[in-house]
């Protein structure tokens, strides 16, 4: 039995091999990382580090620079090699274009809400980074078909709670 003769009687096909959307993968990468690297070197300090410690924008600039290379590196990868099989990766199933686009939208609001930093109503002051993280874990969940409310709220609730205090109250970065 030949390959083509095999694919044709088995019910599963992977995607094809594509170069230009290894090359878009790759021109994206290094966009997103490049940004993320031009907003590390925009973090606030409350206090400059003495020469020779770290600071606040050590990690984030190492990441964005380890980022940047390896987005670098897949692009030469995609432009000078044949594109690779992809037989192990499935097709784009239904609904799956309008999942990336509602996780984008939703990743919009939350930033856009995080951005407030903190709102006064009725005299109280609340910061939005709790509520705008929460909301986000919730929505992605719901959008990505996890349907039980009591997971759904213990994890949000959780993982919400862990990143305030480890980040927020640990190691006092402002969120």
């Amino acid at each position: 039995m030949s390959t083509s003769e095999v694919a044709e009687s088995d019910e599963y096909q992977g995607a094809k091999p594509s170069r230009p959307l290894e090359i878009a993968f790759a021109l994206v990468a290094l966009a997103v990382t490049a940004g993320y690297l031009a907003l590390s070197t925009q973090i606030a300090l409350r206090r400059e580090a003495a020469p020779g410690q770290i600071d606040a924008r050590f990690w984030p600039m190492l990441l964005g620079v380890t980022g940047v290379v390896v987005a670098i590196a897949i692009l030469v990868i995609a432009i000078t090699r044949p594109a690779p099989g992809r037989e192990d990766i499935e097709r784009i199933q239904p609904g799956g274009v309008l999942r990336v686009v509602v996780t984008l939208v939703i990743s919009g609001a939350f930033i856009a809400l995080w951005s407030l930093g903190s709102v006064i109503l009725f005299g109280y002051r609340i910061e939005v980074f709790p509520i705008a993280t929460a909301l986000l874990m919730a929505a992605l969940m719901l959008v990505y078909g996890h349907r039980r409310w009591l997971s759904l709220i213990i994890y949000t609730v959780s993982v919400t709670a862990f990143v305030y205090v480890v980040f927020g109250m640990l190691l006092r970065i402002p969120l």
